[in-house]
């Protein structure tokens, strides 16, 4: 998805092996999905911290988990409702499983990830036997035989590296065209509430896969709202960590600026352990401060200007509201707020285009032999090549206007990077703190999830939500589920400023703990599946 306009700003950057990787081959579609249930069996359907707790306690063991998981794999994400939301499993991923079991059996776990399958989107580089694509058919050869730092943070906890996940293509840097959870090598990503609607972008296959319980958590990747709007549209917790908090080393980028890497999971517990895995540093213990008592006391600005205008939404908001009323938190309403920088979404968006063009040129320059492009020009001809699997859909506009902007030395870039910064930061998340004396900012997640259009690209409602604020200035931020409208999730959005992940997570969690509205999918074939939308769509007189 993408959104330019002020008020609706950048939503859409949602940002040689001994052994063949497993690539998933296409099945029925999904006529008929929901004629089946397809509810994740136990103990597939837990919580990440329950699966860890499980695997200590031996109810079950990771090589049996694991298995289940690929069988699950197999039977809902190419075939069944066909949610093409995993791009390619490990083919290594059994035998880290049992190396997990054999180390618990000697009493040398490395913690309470060992053994947990976990997917990764696949813009994110993995030393295991599967190349690193963005879904794009330029890289489908890009076996780099290296782990980001993150995923070694992960392994070195013991974590079953399972596979990669779909996305939007190029993490929704292409085209102003494009379809969110569209990519030239894994097709259509659905959503499993509703499989015609659209799962968002870019870390479409992880909202969807860990919605859908094809593992035990998930990382996804955000430069504006790629990890924020999936976790939203597909009903689970999404964290955006502080930029530079999760190193960014070994992922393909759109903007070092702005693009990090952050957990995807069913429960704020789990995005904290993962988070304490993938960061850098190793001196914060993201789960220490987890209550349900951390918001007693607190101080909370509501931005109403961000709450959009749909009646539903706001509904939900308010319950939201209440719930953290409820929870001991003090509430500030924040009315009125925009960007004090003239031609911010411009600007905004040009610094985007600046440091894709410089740091995609980096990243190909360094590409192995398989790799048939090194620049950004070059990738644009071989798309124009390739017209037949990579542009059918929608065009390459983003790239062309970025490999039109100069280097990183550019005034005009310097500029515009100084100015939204300052009004994301100082002016914006900094200000809005300060001036409420809130410790947190709270929001809906964004809009409902439109249906996939293939003719129109996204079409998106009017849009709810601040998450760019957030993701300009580098600041953490955490959806978790407040409800549902007719059977489509919807988020509650919270944010805070620099470096305070640690307490976001804790607000959060308490908040989670309160309301328990995490759902289950349901698979529906479209909204008229739903008993309430689909007895309005008959009408009174049908009968």
């Amino acid at each position: 998805m993408r959104k330019w306009g002020i008020g609706l700003v950048l939503a859409g950057i949602l940002a040689g092996c001994s052994e063949a990787p497993a690539r998933l081959q296409d099945g029925s579609g999904t006529q008929g999905a929901a004629e089946k249930s397809y509810a994740a069996p136990a103990p597939l359907s837990a919580t990440l911290p329950d699966l860890s707790v499980a695997l200590r306690t031996g109810e079950t063991n990771s090589e049996s988990l694991t298995r289940a998981y690929l069988d699950r794999i197999a039977e809902i994400d190419r075939a069944g409702p066909t949610l093409r939301s995993v791009l390619i499993v490990n083919p290594d991923a059994l035998d880290q499983a049992r190396a997990s079991d054999a180390r618990r059996a000697r009493g040398e776990s490395l913690g309470p990830l060992d053994g947990l399958p976990l997917l990764l989107k696949d813009n994110i580089e993995t030393l295991d036997p599967m190349p690193t694509t963005a879904g794009a058919l330029a890289l489908k050869d890009n076996v780099t035989r290296r782990d980001s730092p993150l995923v070694a943070g992960l392994r070195g906890q013991g974590a079953v590296i399972l596979g990669k996940t779909n996305l939007s293509q190029w993490a929704n840097f292409r085209s102003n065209d494009s379809i969110s959870g569209w990519s030239a090598l894994g097709g259509q990503v659905r959503n499993p509430h509703i499989l015609d609607r659209s799962p968002c972008g870019s870390s479409s296959g992880t909202g969807a896969a860990i919605s859908a319980a094809l593992a035990a958590g998930g990382v996804g990747t955000e430069t504006n709202g790629s990890i924020i709007c999936p976790s939203n549209v597909n009903g689970i917790v999404g964290f955006k960590p502080t930029v530079g908090l999760v190193p960014s080393k070994w992922i393909i980028p759109i903007s070092p600026s702005q693009d990090t890497a952050g957990p995807m999971t069913r429960s704020v517990e789990g995005a904290a352990m993962m988070l304490n895995a993938m960061a850098s540093s190793r001196e914060v213990d993201f789960t220490a401060e987890l209550s349900p008592t951390a918001l007693a006391g607190k101080t909370v600005g509501v931005l109403r200007f961000a709450q959009g205008s749909n009646s539903d939404i706001i509904a939900r908001f308010d319950a939201a509201l209440a719930d953290l009323e409820a929870a001991g938190a003090t509430l500030v309403d924040i009315t009125d707020f925009s960007p004090a920088t003239e031609e911010f979404g411009a600007k905004a968006l040009s610094v985007l285009q600046y440091e894709f063009k410089a740091s995609l040129n980096a990243y190909l320059s360094a590409a192995g032999n398989r790799v048939p492009v090194r620049t950004l020009d070059a990738l644009i001809s071989f798309n124009r090549t390739h017209a037949d699997e990579e542009l059918v859909l929608f065009g390459q506009d983003l790239f062309e206007a970025s490999d039109a902007r100069g280097d990183l030395t550019d005034p005009a870039y310097l500029s515009a990077r100084a100015a939204i910064q300052a009004a994301t930061r100082q002016r914006g998340l900094d200000a809005l703190l300060a001036e409420t004396g809130a410790d947190l900012l709270v929001a809906p997640s964004g809009p409902l999830a439109p249906p996939v259009d293939a003719i129109n690209g996204d079409v998106w409602p009017d849009w709810a939500g601040a998450g760019y604020l957030a993701a300009i200035a580098g600041y953490p931020h955490l959806t978790v589920p407040m409800g549902q409208v007719r059977g489509i999730p919807i988020g509650l959005s919270l944010m805070a400023g620099h470096n305070r992940d640690a307490d976001l997570l804790a607000y959060g969690y308490a908040y989670e703990q309160a309301t328990r509205h995490i759902m289950a999918p349901a698979y529906l074939p479209s909204a008229d599946a739903h008993a309430t939308t689909g007895a309005a769509m008959t009408g009174l007189l049908a009968n």
